[in-house]
């Protein structure tokens, strides 16, 4: 791994780049910029900015927020702000993001869901318990109590996000 100073995200900015083989779970709790060069098999899931350069091999899930791929990638991709296929990428699973650029030469073999259309403005408790960083079972205390704006529906909570942002804001002011 190494630290580097880069003109990517802007003079100053720092990237984390990884250009070993590694196979596990990489989670991030903080924001952090990673690159990802090598070979990746496994789980990652951060805050920040991840890019996976044009030589890496990735079969991974991926949880994060601004993912831009110039690599491979054989699994699902899941960002909150934005996924970006370069050129060079191949993609094979689902890409589950509101703000998709896929520019020419890109390749996609899978699907693509877009925030704003279908049930793509919900989540579920493991998610929002991961963006929330508490266990699943503290979400669904909360969300039983009242304390969390959220729908049953069936034996399931479901997650507005735009109702979750106006929640985090307002438990911000308030404390």
């Amino acid at each position: 791994m190494a630290l580097r100073r880069g003109k990517e995200g802007g003079e100053g900015e720092r990237w984390l780049e990884v250009d070993a083989s590694m196979t596990g779970t990489l989670t991030f709790k903080d924001p952090v910029n990673l690159q990802i060069n090598g070979r990746f098999e496994g789980t990652l899931d951060t805050k920040g900015a991840l890019s996976i350069g044009p030589k890496a091999q990735v079969k991974a899930t991926i949880h994060g927020e601004a993912i831009t791929v110039g690599g491979t990638v054989q699994g699902d991709i899941r960002a909150t702000t934005r996924v970006e296929l370069l050129p060079s990428a191949k993609v094979s699973g689902k890409i589950t993001s509101p703000r998709v650029i896929m520019q020419d030469g890109a390749i996609l073999q899978g699907t693509l869901d877009m925030a704003g259309g279908g049930d793509s403005g919900w989540i579920g408790v493991d998610e929002l318990a991961r963006y929330l960083e508490v266990e699943p079972a503290t979400v669904v205390q909360w969300a039983q109590s009242g304390r969390l704006p959220g729908q049953r529906q069936g034996e399931q909570w479901r997650f507005e996000r735009s109702r979750i942002e106006e929640w985090l804001a307002q438990e911000k002011i308030n404390k």
